[in-house]
């Protein structure tokens, strides 16, 4: 068995996520404890109590997931179970670079609140979106984002699984790309609950200022492989992946050239560290074969443990 965790991004939280793991685990409590600190304000009380609106604003949202998926990731290794790659979805990048220990868990819950609010600032409310495209080919979406783009700027922005594509982009040329597609023939168009066209062009100015940011905290060589999201190839430098990590705010997530790079390269069971099960269905409409685990709370963590332990 050869064994990857892949850490979920934004869109993945939901309020008591990570409760069971701090109320039975010491080293949940300490994660969540660092994360209050280095933050300032109580993110745990935020998980495990909500409000659901407060949790899901994007300056909120990414400590929060990254410290949940951070301390499922401590659950692990402290039964044993480790991996030999690594990648995140988005904002999972993060959590994957911590785990690799190229990113102090520290600098990363500060880093990605700041992210977040980049990110809700760069383009004024109303002013972008997101839409899930699903049954159109990727060629054929790009053609259709090419011709909605007389109305304003819109491409595709995520890559997760084939058939499932997401664009972002200015509001009226999004909604002129979602006709468009289901004349293509997408059997669904689904607005997304998002405060921005994540990962398109309209970020541009969101990640310049990031960059700025990541140049103020440290980074070292990750000490496992690490597939960036950007490139769908491995990162060895600290400057490699300072560029991807900009690059990654108004570029594409390649999700799906990502799985495939793993999988190329020996990787056959996967376990998603964090909550939600999003990338575990991304994952299996990738490759059938192989075999996939999510770990976000006591009965997936024994499901789970239940199967890698014997093989690992």
């Amino acid at each position: 068995m050869s064994l990857a965790f892949v850490f979920p991004g934004q869109g993945s939280q939901y309020v008591g996520m990570c409760r069971q793991f701090y109320d039975n685990y010491q080293v949940v409590r300490d994660i969540f404890d660092l994360a209050d600190k280095a933050l300032a304000f109580s993110i745990s009380e935020l998980c495990f109590q909500g409000p659901e609106e407060l949790l899901g604003q994007t300056e909120n949202t990414q400590p929060a997931v990254l410290t949940a998926s951070i301390a499922c990731q401590a659950v692990l290794l402290e039964a044993g179970i480790a991996p030999e790659a690594l990648a995140g979805h988005s904002l999972g990048e993060y959590s994957a670079l911590v785990a690799a220990g190229a990113l102090s868990f520290s600098d990363a819950v500060q880093i990605v609140r700041k992210r977040g609010q980049l990110m809700q600032q760069a383009v004024p409310p109303g002013g972008g979106a997101m839409a899930a495209i699903l049954g159109l080919d990727a060629g054929m979406l790009q053609e259709v984002c090419k011709h909605a783009s007389d109305l304003g700027m819109v491409e595709v922005a995520n890559y997760n699984c084939p058939g499932q594509l997401v664009i972002a982009g200015s509001a009226a040329a999004l909604e002129k790309a979602i006709v468009l597609a289901k004349e293509a023939g997408a059997k669904r168009a689904i607005k997304l609950v998002v405060s921005g066209p994540f990962h398109s062009a309209l970020m541009f100015p969101a990640a310049e200022k990031l960059g700025r940011e990541l140049e103020q905290i440290s980074i070292i060589e990750p000490k496992l492989r690490l597939v960036a999201n950007i490139s769908a190839d491995y990162v060895t430098t600290a400057e490699q992946i300072k560029d991807c990590l900009v690059r990654q705010v108004y570029g594409p997530v390649r999700w799906i050239e990502v799985v495939q790079k793993m999988i190329n390269d020996g990787i056959d069971t996967f376990v998603e560290v964090g909550p939600g099960k999003v990338l575990s269905g991304l994952i299996k409409k990738i490759d059938k074969r192989v075999n996939i685990y999510n770990v976000e709370d006591q009965p997936s963590l024994e499901k789970a443990l239940a199967s890698l332990k014997g093989v690992s």
